[in-house]
Parts: structure tokens; sequence; C-alpha cells
């Protein structure tokens, strides 16, 4: 007695609707950064490759395509290179040009950068933490790619900050302290407020390569913050940060005008139709919600909105 198969293809169910996005992720390379004469930058990058899906199609033929996916990272990651996004853009590319049914191709990655630096007032040797972030959009128009880099600092709660001035004020004028002297005082030593760890994303997009220096988009949102903060800090680092952090108390939405604030005075060349986003994330210390910020904005929208503050 034989038994026939069914016809698996002849009963699947007419394909439709096309998928905007399918692909894989959590695809780890190395990645070498060339610096000159200097010995390259090495990173261990996750990348997240898609493709679109037309109707009437029903897969991107997941496991043959992977091993093309695999193929086009391991040969653009085999070489040095001088920018992620151009990494992310080449292999954007070439994915357009290896799958013809598909319109548009996505290629995006997020890395650990580990520098060295000095701790403000002790001058030790530590090292500085920020994660990279990249992708590109590769369609029959041209490609579109993105750079920036999230940090980690310090924010200190205005609010909270306000009522322990207005403590201290009620307090030094039971004392018999003046005016003019308690508000020196208040001035030199700014009062305790509520802090917490932030979190300053920023990240630009533009036709072909941001003209941009991935070092200073860090800096950029590492002082956007109340303060930055150090790996390894000594007591006198410990008592800069604290210092510095409640002298320059901010909300999230501070951070993030001012991280529009420093992308326009640094990158004033970009493009009118470069895209900016910021983000701020805040890890609250005495609530048990978290505090969020955003704004995603055309590079000439930002100009025109601080000219006009």
């Amino acid at each position: 007695m034989s038994h026939q198969l069914p016809d698996v293809q002849a009963s699947a169910p007419d394909v439709s609707v096309g998928l905007s996005q399918v692909g894989v992720t959590g695809v780890e390379k190395l990645v070498k950064l060339a610096r000159g004469e200097m010995r390259p930058i090495v990173l261990m990058a996750e990348f997240e490759v898609f493709v679109d899906l037309p109707s009437g199609r029903k897969g991107i033929d997941m496991s043959r395509n992977l091993a093309t996916i695999d193929e086009i990272l391991e040969e653009i990651t085999r070489e040095e290179a001088y920018r992620v996004e151009e990494v992310c853009g080449d292999a954007a590319e070439r994915l357009l040009e290896k799958h013809d049914y598909t319109t548009t191709a996505e290629v995006s990655m997020s890395a650990e950068l580990v520098t060295r630096e000095d701790t403000p007032a002790s001058g030790i040797e530590t090292q500085s933490t920020a994660t990279i972030v990249a992708s590109a959009t590769a369609t029959e128009e041209g490609t579109r790619e993105e750079i920036g880099a999230e940090v980690t600092g310090m924010t200190v709660c205005p609010c909270s900050q306000g009522m322990s001035e207005s403590r201290a004020r009620d307090k030094l004028a039971d004392l018999g302290v003046d005016e003019e002297t308690t508000e020196e005082f208040l001035e030199a030593v700014p009062q305790p407020g509520h802090s917490q760890r932030g979190h300053a994303t920023l990240t630009i997009t533009t036709d072909g390569h941001p003209e941009v220096d991935l070092r200073d988009v860090i800096d950029i949102a590492r002082d956007s913050m109340s303060a930055r903060i150090y790996n390894m800090a000594k007591r006198p680092d410990e008592d800069h940060m604290t210092y510095e952090a409640h002298a320059d108390a901010k909300f999230v939405e501070d951070c993030v005008r001012a991280l529009a604030e420093g992308t326009v005075a640094e990158f004033d060349h970009l493009s009118d139709d470069a895209v900016i986003h910021m983000r701020q994330s805040n890890d609250e210390s005495i609530h048990q919600h978290n505090a969020h910020a955003e704004r995603e904005v055309t590079m000439g929208d930002l100009r025109d909105e601080l000219d006009a503050a």
C-alpha cells in the first residue's frame, strides 16, 4: 500500500499581504575601525538585517538568505572600516542587489565602545563606555545612514532641589543670617535634590554618510546631562561629580534641549534635511516610575526653533 505525501506548496494559502520587515536579529560580528597609524578599534557588534517582502511572495527563503546575509557581513567586516555607518550602508546596498524581489534593505548594528580618559579631579586614568548605534536603509533612490551613541550620566531634579533651597533659606533666616549672605551661600553651595542615572541618546541620519565625528556625538550626549560620570573615581572625583550635577540640575526635557543646542552648535554644517533623534531616559531614584523625553526633528527645523528662542 503506497502513501502519497500531500503537496504542501499546492495547499499553501494564496499570499496577498506584503510585509515591511522580514529578516534576522542578533548576528554578531567583529568590526575593525581604522585609526591611521594607531592600532584599530575592534568592536563586537550585533547586527539586525531586514528586507521588505512584497505581496504575492510567501517568505524570504530564510535558510538560503541567512547564508547570503552572513556572507555579506563577513565580507564587509573582514577589512578595516573608518565609519560604522558605512559598514551598515555597504551591507544594505549589497542586500538590495542580492534580493531582486525587494525594494528596501535595512541594516542596523550596536556595539560597546570603550575609551580611556582621566577623572576630573584626581586625574587618574579610567575607562568610559558608550553604546554605538548605526543603521542604513538602502532603496532604489539611494542610501540613508544613521550614526549615534547612547551614554550614561547623572541628573539632579530641579524641583526637589528647589524645595531643599527653600528649607535652607528659612533655616538661615531663623538663625539671623541676612538675605545677601544667604543668597551668596546658596549660590556657592548647591542644595540637595534627588539624583538619578540618566541615559542620553543622540543619532543623526542623512543621505549618504553623515559628516560627523562619533566622538563629538558622544561628548554632546555626555554633556547634555547634569554631570558626567566615570567608571573609576576617587573621593575628590566623587565630590566633583556631585557638585557639578547639583550646580546644573536638569529635568529630562532640559537634557533633550541641551542635546538640541549641542547638535546645532557642533554640526552646523549639516544639511537642513538631516534628521536628528534625541532621547533622554532617567532611572528615577525616589519613584517607582522612570522619566522619558524624546524628539525627532530635521536640522532645518531645529535651527529655526533655536534662532527664534
